[in-house]
């Protein structure tokens, strides 16, 4: 067999990846270490959590910024003295970049710190919207081989129509890659249900194929075994998180928690890790928090890290809270503790 030819996205001033400065964790309210919260630069915890062997992830979910060229706010809902309701507004996350060259790159960046964290038998899903996938499905070929591309997940929805002179987005792309071709991917086959025509002909029992001597299909029968459904295909109709939703945190991009557990089931087994760079309203870790697997979440907005641990702890979990240290807080850090009592002093 070849060796795959390796496939290469070239835009103006690309530079290779580079590790980020030396830095660590340091925990800032102690809590469940299954369920762990970091504030800090995506790029370099993910750097650090791989130089310091943690637990390594079955997958990396990442929901970057869709290079929308616009900061997105948080709305935050509450009641005044008089019992009205009053939305206030805060910043979520930048999604203002100078071109699309400076995104690809940071995306770059991030992509290679991510996936020296995956198990041989993980996967690293990267969710972006059409405007980006093309780009990123290259990027994602020159960071893992194209070898290791699994599949392209099409999510798609209903959402209050625009007004604009083409067809209405009404879906995102989800990425799949594994971190090793020659392993056995970690994988749970879902099922949806049972189209309403196989139920009128066949009923809920699992249909047996019938062959001929030459291998030629003939016809088919039923079993006494009850059907599971239709294996899960590639596009997945998912409501987005309504309004009204019990779920719903005000958060800008916030995804749906169906979204994240057929992910997470499809993917992992109860007790492997879930790493998510990009926390954002923290779905990713409430529903690994639900479904029985360990998770570390990462963003840099303080806003997003507190809203994750209220979420988490609506459900029974305290959250650890790390956050990253660097530079000189990282220096001081290291010395032995007798010499940073005299640096306090001094």
């Amino acid at each position: 067999m070849q060796t795959p030819a390796q496939i290469r996205l070239d835009w103006p001033g690309k530079q290779s990846p580079t590790p980020p400065a030396p830095a660590r964790l340091r925990t800032l309210v102690d809590g469940n270490a299954n369920y762990t919260v970091v504030q800090g630069d995506n790029a370099a915890v993910l750097s650090t959590l791989a130089r310091q062997n943690a637990q390594r992830a079955m997958l990396v979910y990442m929901d970057p910024p869709f290079f929308t060229g616009r900061q997105h706010l948080r709305v935050v809902r509450g009641r005044d003295a008089e019992g009205k309701i009053v939305r206030e507004s805060e910043p979520a996350f930048d999604d203002r970049w100078e071109n699309l060259a400076e995104y690809l790159q940071e995306l770059h960046v991030r992509l290679v710190a991510a996936r020296e964290l995956l198990s041989p038998e993980g996967s690293l899903v990267l969710h972006v919207d059409p405007k980006t996938s093309h780009y990123a499905r290259v990027l994602l070929d020159e960071v893992f081989g194209p070898e290791c591309y699994a599949s392209e997940i099409i999510w798609r929805y209903r959402r209050w129509p625009s007004k604009t002179p083409n067809f209405q987005r009404v879906h995102d792309v989800l990425l799949r890659y594994v971190r090793d071709a020659k392993a056995k991917p970690r994988f749970t086959q879902l099922y949806e249900p049972l189209a309403a025509s196989t139920l009128a002909t066949w009923g809920t029992k699992k249909q047996l194929a019938l062959y001929d001597k030459t291998g030629r299909r003939r016809c088919s029968s039923t079993t006494a075994q009850a059907s599971p459904g239709v294996p899960l295909g590639d596009v997945w109709d998912i409501s987005i998180v309504a309004p009204v939703a019990r779920e719903r945190t005000g958060y800008p991009t916030q995804k749906p928690e169906a979204l994240l557990s057929r992910l997470i089931e499809s993917l992992t087994a109860p007790g492997d890790w879930v790493v998510d760079p990009y926390l954002g309203s923290g779905t990713s870790l409430a529903v690994c928090a639900r479904l029985g697997r360990n998770a570390i979440g990462i963003d840099d907005n303080p806003g997003s890290i507190e809203l994750t641990c209220q979420r988490l702890a609506a459900l029974g979990v305290t959250a650890r809270k790390n956050h990253l240290v660097t530079g000189p807080a990282l220096r001081a850090a290291e010395r032995p503790e007798s010499l940073r009592a005299t640096a306090k002093t001094a």
